[in-house]
C-alpha cells in the first residue's frame, strides 16, 4: 500500500506505516531528513491528512487502502474512533436543494447534506431543484460545516485528474519548463483517458517517474469510465450515483496521541505530550518545534506530560473562557456552552464555572433548571470522568452529575473528550444512581464503541458508584 501523509502527525504516522511494511510516498522535506529510507514520488493509494483543529486525520483513497490504514490507526490506542463519510470526496450525487442561503445552497444527498457555493454551479439554483453535484471536499462529523459540493464533475485520482468536455494536458505548477516537459511526456504514457476527457496533472506529478504517471493516469481513466457510465442517467434526487473513493475520519483521543509520541520518538527528539500539545493551537505547535529543535532528549520516553508548563504558556488560565467539546461516539460534536476558568491546578485540574439559564430540567437528576443556578465542573487532564456540581442561587447543592468519557484533554479554547454514555449521579439527598447503561450497550451494538472501551467505561462507572455511595 502506498501512503501519502501530511500534517502534525506526519513523522509518527510515517514510522507507523513503514513499520507495518507499507510504502510512504511523496514525503515532505523534513520527513526525508528524519528517516533513513527511500521515498518514492509515486501516486498514492491512500492519503492521510490532519483535520482542522488537529483533532484527528482524514483518510481518503481506494476502499481497500482506506480500510487497511484505518485499522492501523484504530489499533494505536483504546480511544481512537473512526467513522466512514457518507459523502466521500469525489462522490457524485443527485441532490435536492432544500435551502438557499446568501452564498450557496444546502443540498439533500440522502444520508447527509452538503453545501453548494453558487459560484461552483453553472446556472441558477432554487429550493426544490434537483441537480447533479460532486463532493469537492468532505467534512468530518465533528465539524460545524457541511461537505462542500461543486457542479463540475471530475475524475479525481491523486496525481492525475480528468475533466470531461475538455482536451489536452494541463499542469498545476508555476514552473513553465517543468510543465512543458510533463505535457510532452504524457504523450509517451501507455494509458489513454476516455474520449472527451482532458488531463490535469497535480503539481506533485512533475517529480514523479514514468511508472507513477502511468499508474495515476490509469486510475484516473478507470474512475472516468465509471463516471461516464452514470452521467447520462436521468436525475433522481436524492441518491448517490458513484463513489470511486472512500473517506474515513479518525478521531485521536489523548491516549492515541501519546501512542503517536512513542512512534515519533523512534526517529526524532520528542517531548512528552508532543502531539497533545501540538493539537491545542498553532502557537503551541510552533512552541513544540522550537523546544525540540533546541533541546535533545526532553524527558525521554518515560517523561511526564508537562501540563503546568504547557497551560501556563498557552492556556487555559484562570479568567479564560473555555468551551466544553462533548464528542459523541457516532462522530458528532456538541458544544455544551462555555464557562470561566475559576481555578487551575498545576497538577492537571481545570475548574470551570457556568451560569445557567432557567427552563427545563437537568438531565437524569430530574430537577428544574432555574435562573441563577451555577454549574461547577472539574476537569482533570487524562482522567476518564469529570464531575459537575449544580447549585442554586443560594449556593445549595442541587445534585452532582459525573460523566464517564475518554481521557480528558484541556486545550486552550476547549475541553475535549468523547462521551461514553454511562454516567453516575448523586442527588441532593445523597442517593447515588447509575444511568444510561442501555445507551452504552446500544452504542456497542451499533459499532460506535468497542467492547474493550465499553468494559473500561463500565469499570469506571462501578468504581465511581461505590466511591460516591460512601
Amino acid at each position: 500500500m502506498k501512503v501519502r501523509v501530511r500534517g502534525i502527525y506526519s513523522t509518527a504516522l510515517t514510522h507507523l506505516f513503514l513499520d507495518a511494511d507499507h510504502d510512504v510516498v511523496q514525503a515532505s522535506g523534513p520527513i526525508r531528513q528524519r528517516f533513513d529510507a527511500e521515498f518514492e514520488s509515486a501516486d498514492h493509494d491512500v492519503a492521510i491528512e490532519t483535520t482542522d483543529k488537529r483533532q484527528g486525520v482524514g483518510v481518503e483513497g481506494t476502499a481497500r487502502a482506506v480500510s487497511t490504514a484505518t485499522t492501523l490507526l484504530q489499533n494505536l490506542a483504546i480511544d481512537a474512533f473512526a467513522w466512514d463519510d457518507p459523502a466521500p470526496t469525489g462522490a457524485v450525487f443527485d441532490a435536492r436543494v432544500t435551502e438557499t442561503l446568501g452564498g450557496g445552497a444546502v443540498c439533500d444527498l440522502g444520508e447527509t447534506t452538503g453545501y453548494l457555493p453558487y459560484d461552483e454551479f453553472d446556472g441558477r439554483v432554487e429550493t426544490g431543484d434537483e441537480i447533479r453535484v460532486q463532493v469537492a471536499e468532505s467534512s468530518p462529523p465533528w465539524a460545524d460545516h457541511r461537505a462542500e459540493l461543486t457542479g463540475e464533475i471530475r475524475a479525481l485520482a491523486g496525481l492525475a485528474t480528468l475533466v470531461p468536455g475538455t482536451e489536452g494536458v494541463r499542469v498545476e505548477t508555476r514552473d513553465e519548463a517543468a510543465a512543458r516537459e510533463l505535457a510532452g511526456m504524457t504523450d509517451l504514457l501507455g494509458g489513454d483517458p476516455p474520449e472527451g476527457w482532458g488531463i490535469r496533472w497535480h503539481r506533485d506529478a512533475v517529480d514523479a517517474d514514468m511508472g507513477a504517471l502511468n499508474d495515476a493516469l490509469d486510475r484516473a481513466a478507470d474512475i472516468a469510465t465509471q463516471l461516464d457510465s452514470v452521467l447520462d442517467d436521468p436525475i433522481e434526487a436524492p441518491r448517490e450515483l458513484a463513489a470511486p473513493t472512500k473517506t474515513t475520519w479518525v478521531w485521536f483521543g489523548r491516549e492515541t496521541r501519546f501512542a503517536l509520541d512513542a512512534h515519533r520518538r523512534e526517529v526524532a527528539t520528542t517531548m512528552p505530550g508532543h502531539h497533545r500539545t501540538k493539537a491545542g493551537s498553532a502557537a503551541a505547535s510552533s512552541g513544540v518545534d522550537l523546544a525540540e529543535a533546541l533541546c535533545e532528549g526532553l524527558g525521554g520516553e518515560d517523561g511526564a506530560f508537562p501540563f503546568d508548563v504547557v497551560t501556563a504558556q498557552f492556556g487555559p488560565l484562570e479568567g479564560d473562557r473555555v468551551a466544553i467539546g462533548h464528542g459523541k461516539p457516532d462522530g458528532r460534536l456538541i458544544v455544551l456552552g462555555s464557562g470561566e476558568v475559576t481555578k487551575r491546578d498545576p497538577e492537571g485540574t481545570i475548574e470551570l464555572r457556568r451560569q445557567m439559564s432557567g427552563g427545563g430540567a437537568y438531565d437524569a437528576l430530574e430537577i428544574p433548571r432555574e435562573s441563577g443556578d451555577t454549574a461547577t465542573t472539574k476537569f482533570r487532564e487524562g482522567r476518564w470522568w469529570y464531575p459537575t456540581v449544580y447549585r442554586d442561587s443560594e449556593g445549595s447543592v442541587k445534585g452532582t452529575y459525573v460523566n464517564i468519557c475518554t481521557p480528558v484533554e484541556c486545550f486552550p479554547n476547549q475541553i475535549r473528550y468523547i462521551d461514553l454514555h454511562v454516567d453516575v449521579i448523586k442527588h441532593a439527598d445523597g442517593t447515588v444512581e447509575r444511568v444510561d447503561d442501555d445507551e452504552l450497550d446500544e452504542a456497542v451494538e451499533a459499532g460506535h464503541i468497542s467492547e474493550e472501551l465499553a468494559e473500561k467505561a463500565r469499570s469506571v462507572a462501578s468504581s465511581l458508584e461505590k466511591a460516591l455511595a460512601k
